[in-house]
């Protein structure tokens, strides 16, 4: 029986809900996890944390139903950039629980329409290493007239850091050369991100 809105207060009573165990039962469990761990981990890291195989794979499908929820707010072929939280919208559920640096292309036309995004790199846990032909190589194969750059930060943080501010300039550089704009590099962290656009560094 679905607790009323009232009893949905704290973690441990919606995982206990989502689990079908008391509240008390997860308590060791969130203890050691957060919520974000639990969004992060395989079905083998969930019953290496002690869960059975049953409540490892409930565990998934509802972070699963959670990312698919979200792809109302994703942007879609055709789609014009207007400003950075279309991006954040678009790729935080997918990247917020990720624990690697992932260095995306956001393809636009000459009007800033949407053509489409590609993954141009992975990286570390704190490192997304990033080429300008990585970068580059899709927006001319494609004839994209401006692209966005987009990354995650794993720690949850999306201060930029003086990498990014360095590497960020590079490709603006290379962009130029290609007669590319590049209209924003926006990283997301957890529940928030940072617009190069937005705070002038770009």
């Amino acid at each position: 029986m679905i607790p009323n809105d009232e009893s949905l207060t704290t973690d441990y009573q919606l995982l206990g809900d989502l689990l079908g165990v008391p509240p008390e039962n997860v308590r060791e469990t969130l203890a050691k996890y957060s919520l974000r761990d639990l969004g992060s981990m395989t079905e083998t890291e969930l019953r290496d944390a002690g869960l059975t195989p049953a409540k490892a794979r409930k565990i998934l499908s509802a972070f699963e139903l959670a990312r698919r929820y979200g792809t109302s707010e994703r942007m879609r072929p055709g789609q014009f950039f207007e400003n950075p939280r279309q991006i954040f919208d678009h790729f935080h559920l997918a990247l917020r629980h990720e624990k690697r640096e992932m260095f995306i292309v956001v393809l636009l036309d000459a009007r800033h329409r949407v053509m489409k995004e590609q993954v141009v790199s992975i990286g570390s846990l704190t490192t997304s290493i990033v080429h300008p032909r990585e970068v580059f190589r899709p927006a001319i194969r494609d004839a994209a007239g401006a692209i966005v750059l987009v990354h995650n930060h794993p720690s949850g943080d999306p201060r930029p850091s003086d990498e990014d501010v360095a590497v960020t300039r590079r490709l603006v550089h290379g962009a130029e050369l290609l007669g590319i704009r590049v209209l924003d590099h926006i990283i997301v962290g957890d529940g928030t991100y940072a617009s190069f656009k937005e705070t002038g560094l770009l």
